[in-house]
């Protein structure tokens, strides 16, 4: 692969790792159309974390149509006639809805998702951010968003698991795993450009940039 191949690059990770902060770097280097999930734009999201159980099934819906107009949009354009960067994975989709979803709920988004998701729409590359919760927790409070402030340990110490066991089985496009605990794609020019030079490099099957031990 070299980077004129690349014409859908997603950016994946926990909250609070950095992900839409690189997708936006990405773009700008790429001169890319950007493709963002919009947490603000999701009315349900403050109440699931204050109350989880009450509002996960109306969460994960509005998160599920969000994304599906987006790559419908993708699958209706000529996708090779620009680059798009996007801070989401369609098929991770699921991965919140098992983590969040009672058993009956899950029924019902499965069947939701079976009917309102098309083929999906693999990208060239996929780069996956992993940090220890510690890590996020500190970047979850210092960017100061009032709902996230209520998140708590437990939560994401079983979302970096899922995410975890995501992408250890992950093989639907070019992988790179990027231990983001000590990087900062925000700031620093020297740490950012040490990304953009290993996509240089990219082939096929998942690649390493100093992954955590988890």
């Amino acid at each position: 692969m070299v980077m004129s191949d690349l014409s859908y690059i997603v950016v994946e990770g926990p909250i609070g790792v950095g992900k839409t902060t690189l997708a936006k770097r990405l773009a700008k280097s790429f001169a890319a159309e950007l493709l963002l999930e919009g947490p603000q734009e999701n009315p349900f999201l403050a109440r699931f974390y204050e109350n989880p159980r009450a509002h996960a099934l109306s969460t994960q819906l509005h998160f599920l149509l969000q994304r599906e107009r987006q790559i419908h949009g993708l699958r209706q354009s000529d996708l090779f006639s620009r680059v798009r960067v996007a801070d989401y994975l369609m098929d991770k989709d699921r991965l919140f809805a098992e983590l969040t979803l009672e058993p009956d709920e899950l029924t019902l988004y499965q069947q939701v998702y079976s009917q309102v998701v098309g083929e999906t729409l693999q990208p060239d590359l996929v780069i996956y951010l992993q940090a220890p919760v510690s890590v996020l927790q500190e970047r979850i409070a210092s960017r100061g968003i009032g709902y996230e402030q209520a998140i708590d340990a437990q939560y994401l110490q079983r979302l970096v698991s899922a995410y975890t066991r995501f992408f250890y089985h992950y093989q639907a496009s070019p992988l790179v795993i990027v231990n983001a605990a000590s990087i900062d794609f925000a700031n620093s020019e020297e740490d950012y450009q040490l990304l953009f030079d290993k996509l240089r490099d990219v082939g096929k099957g998942r690649h390493y940039l100093n992954p955590l031990p988890f």
